[in-house]
C-alpha cells in the first residue's frame, strides 16, 4: 500500500470531515502560500543545477559564434526585404543592423538547440524525482498529484522563457558591439524605428518561447512513463528529431500542419507591416492543443499508477 492509499478518499473539505465554511475558506487561504512555496522550490531545483547553467551558457554562446562569423567571415551579400521570414532572411540583414542578430539567433536555435535543452528539463521533471526517491514524498500532503504536475509544468515553461531570453539578450549585446544599430528594415521593405523594433523583438522572443509549450507538455508526459531521467530526456529530444525528419519529407505534406513544429518560424511575420497574424495564431493554437492533450495524458498517467513505491 502506498502512502496516498492510506489517505481518506473523501475530500478534505467534505462533510465527512465536519468542516464548516469558515474552515474551508481558511484551508483555501493556506493553499496559495503552499503552492508558492512549491513553485519557489521547483525553480530553485531547475535553475540551480550545474546542468541548467551549462545549457544556458551554451545557448548564450550561439549568438556570439553567429555574430563573429558574420562580422569577420561574411561575404558581404545582403538582401533588403522580400524574404519569407526564414533563417537566411534574418542572417542577410545582420551586417546592416545588429538587432537582426536577435532574430537570426532565435531562428538558428529554434529548430534544435532550444528544443534540446527544453527536452532535457522536461524529461527530467517527473522522472528525476522518481529516480531520486523524492516523488513519493511530493505526492502526499502538502503537494498532491495535480498540484505537483502543474508546478512541474510551470517550471519547464519558466525555463522555456529563460532560455529564449538568454539567447535574445546575448544576441542584443553582441549585435550592438559588432554591428551598427539604427532604423530596422522589415522583411516587406519598409523601415521602423529602433524603439518599435525593440518592442517587436520582445514579442518575437515571447512567441518563440510560446512555440516550445507543446514540446514541454510532451516531455512532461514522457517523464511520467519512466523512472530513468536519461531515457525521458532522450525520448523527448528524439521526438523533435523525428518531427524534423517528417517535416522534410514532401510526400507527408498532409501531416505537416498537425506537427507542433510546423509554424515555429511564424514569428518572422512580426517583422512585416502590416503584421499578418494567421500563422502566428495557428502556431499558438497548435501549442495550446498539444499542451492540453499531453498535459491531460500526463495527469492520467500520474494518477493511474502507484509510483510512490
Amino acid at each position: 500500500m502506498s502512502p496516498t492509499d492510506a489517505l481518506p478518499k473523501t475530500g478534505v473539505l467534505s462533510p465527512a470531515f465536519g468542516h464548516s465554511t469558515a474552515d474551508a475558506e481558511s484551508f483555501g487561504a493556506e493553499r496559495l502560500p503552499r503552492l508558492r512555496g512549491l513553485m519557489r522550490s521547483e525553480l530553485r531545483l531547475v535553475f540551480l543545477r550545474p546542468r541548467t547553467a551549462a545549457m544556458l551558457g551554451f545557448l548564450a554562446l550561439v549568438p556570439v559564434l553567429l555574430g563573429v562569423a558574420l562580422r569577420y567571415f561574411h561575404d558581404g551579400g545582403s538582401s533588403r526585404g522580400g524574404g519569407d521570414g526564414g533563417t537566411m532572411d534574418f542572417v542577410n540583414q545582420v551586417t546592416g543592423n545588429g538587432l537582426f542578430l536577435v532574430f537570426a539567433s532565435l531562428a538558428a536555435a529554434l529548430p534544435f538547440f532550444l528544443p534540446m535543452t527544453v527536452g532535457v528539463v522536461a524529461g527530467d521533471s517527473i522522472a528525476g524525482e522518481a529516480h531520486g526517491g523524492t516523488l513519493r514524498y511530493l505526492l502526499v500532503a502538502p503537494a498532491g498529484r495535480t498540484r505537483l504536475l502543474l508546478v512541474k509544468f510551470a517550471g519547464v515553461l519558466t525555463f522555456c522563457l529563460a532560455a529564449t531570453l538568454t539567447i535574445a539578450m546575448s544576441a542584443l549585446a553582441v549585435g550592438a558591439a559588432l554591428f551598427p544599430m539604427g532604423d530596422v528594415p522589415l522583411l516587406t521593405g519598409d523601415s521602423i524605428s529602433m524603439v518599435e523594433a525593440s518592442w517587436r523583438a520582445v514579442l518575437i522572443a515571447l512567441c518563440v518561447a510560446a512555440s516550445l509549450v507543446g514540446l514541454a507538455a510532451i516531455g512532461l508526459f514522457v517523464s511520467t512513463l519512466t523512472t530513468v531521467p536519461v531515457a525521458a530526456m532522450a525520448t523527448t529530444v528524439g521526438v523533435v528529431i523525428v518531427t524534423a525528419i517528417l517535416t522534410g519529407i514532401p510526400q507527408l505534406s498532409g501531416l505537416h500542419p498537425w506537427l507542433f513544429t510546423d509554424a515555429w518560424m511564424s514569428f518572422g511575420d512580426l517583422l512585416r507591416d502590416p503584421i499578418p497574424t494567421g500563422e502566428i495564431l495557428r502556431n499558438l493554437g497548435m501549442q495550446a492543443a498539444y499542451a492540453a492533450v499531453f498535459g491531460a495524458a500526463a495527469w492520467a498517467r500520474l494518477n493511474e499508477r502507484d509510483i510512490t513505491t
